[in-house]
């Protein structure tokens, strides 16, 4: 038999029991196999990047321990973060004539406009109304690119759209990504992907009058890729591996909790002021 031909663009397939162990194993697994390619951020001093497709599934998003100590920032930015995409905390940023945010994924979430005179579509409201009606149907997605817009776009979305369906009156959930930041910008995306994924659940519960709880997490993505500007520092990640455990590298909710309150009463208070943090 001959060889198997080597893929120009490997594609990695995970399975991972918790969302930090599933975050940590993808990551590295990109380092060890991902091929080298250059990117359209790159300096001329920066080596190419490591790039893999990326299919990662966690069985229980909400197992503990559910935080990794590596996230880019800390409890406060991942909070933040969260309300972002969840709550849309910072919708009213969105003013691209004024230089500021040309949109946030709750925006396009909740209120996509798929031209400039349309009325806005709430598409979460539309997928659990899918979902209400038959929790088996495969048509509750959201997308999130705009054609017309967003290809001349410096930053366009990274994430494409969202995809539900409820199987053993469990809420599974698919995101997939055009382009994933693996180490600067992944798991704080599978982190609020998964929070939206239980505020679904939860509101879902309410309209079918029984309970569906967070399900299976699908993390699919095009190009999950370390950029080599970052791998000093990806090197000093992967030294943690060698010389802590992994309860020393993550954190459970429960420890974190009195830090996310915190920000929480911060993040109130700097909305109530309107002044950005």
């Amino acid at each position: 038999m001959g060889t198997e031909p080597v893929l120009a663009l490997p594609v990695i397939v995970l399975r991972a029991e918790n969302l930090a162990q599933g975050w940590e194993d993808a990551v590295v697994a990109t380092w060890e196999r991902g091929t080298e390619i250059a990117t359209q951020y790159d300096k001329p001093e920066d080596p190419p990047s490591r790039d893999a497709t990326l299919i990662l599934s966690v069985t229980d998003p909400f197992a503990e321990p559910r935080i990794h100590r590596a996230l880019p920032g800390g409890i406060y930015d991942l909070e933040v973060y969260r309300q972002e995409v969840v709550d849309g905390i910072h919708d009213s940023w969105i003013d691209p004539e004024a230089g500021k945010w040309s949109y946030t994924y709750h925006e396009r979430l909740a209120a996509y406009t798929p031209s400039p005179d349309s009325p806005p579509v709430d598409q979460l409201e539309l997928m659990l109304t899918a979902l209400a009606r038959a929790p088996h149907t495969r048509r509750a997605q959201a997308i999130l690119w705009k054609p017309g817009t967003d290809q001349a776009d410096e930053h366009p979305p990274c994430l494409q759209r969202l995809w539900c369906r409820v199987i053993d009156d469990q809420l599974v959930m698919s995101a997939h990504i055009r382009s994933n930041d693996a180490f600067k910008a992944a798991y704080m995306n599978m982190y609020a992907f998964t929070e939206l994924q239980k505020m679904l659940a939860e509101q879902l519960s309410q309209r079918l009058g029984q309970p569906i709880s967070v399900g299976q997490y699908n993390h699919i993505v095009d190009s999950f890729h370390i950029y080599g500007s970052y791998f000093e520092e990806f090197r000093g990640f992967l030294h943690t591996l060698e010389t802590r455990t992994f309860e020393q590298r993550t954190f459970t909710s429960d420890q974190v909790a009195p830090l996310i309150e915190e920000a929480r009463e911060q993040i109130a208070a700097s909305l109530a002021k309107d002044e950005p943090r």
